[in-house]
């Protein structure tokens, strides 16, 4: 499927999916966060794109928004997009979690946790996972600011 396909078919779901023109290769879909779940089980149950493999994904500040980037790929149909998913609450940013879809963003959704305080709704074990237990703070936030300038050795 080309990328012009894609975008056409997931398009049809919600009205509220936009596609962003970048420098990449990739499809890049933005799909709000209320509807993320919903959309991430029809892209990989929907047969004629079948996107079975969450291969990345990552956290970001946009500085106002934080946000969780996936990319995924259907590794029989061989093709790839991008989906960005944003939250504007800063203080309890929170989206659903897909590991339940992606076996693969169980582990990707407590390290974003950890190091950027999204919360993942219906996560199965939400525990630390990278910094130690007594941390305060989201070290890669952009506010973020260590008050001991600790170096961890």
């Amino acid at each position: 499927m080309t990328n012009l396909e894609l975008q056409n078919t997931i398009a049809a779901w919600s009205d509220q999916i936009t596609f962003t023109e970048e420098a990449t290769e990739f499809l890049t879909a933005q799909v709000p966060a209320a509807e993320w779940h919903e959309i991430a089980l029809q892209l990989k149950s929907t047969p004629e794109l079948h996107f079975d493999y969450l291969f990345c994904e990552t956290g970001i500040d946009y500085g106002t928004d934080l946000g969780v980037i996936y990319h995924l790929r259907s590794t029989d149909l061989k093709h790839e997009m991008v989906v960005k998913v944003n939250t504007s609450d800063r203080e309890n940013a929170r989206i659903d979690t897909v590991c339940d879809i992606w076996r693969t963003a169980e582990l990707h959704e407590r390290e974003i946790h950890d190091l950027f305080g999204i919360e993942f709704n219906n996560h199965p074990n939400m525990q630390v996972l990278i910094l130690p237990e007594n941390w305060v703070g989201f070290p890669l936030r952009k506010d973020y600011s260590d008050p001991v300038n600790m170096i961890i050795r």
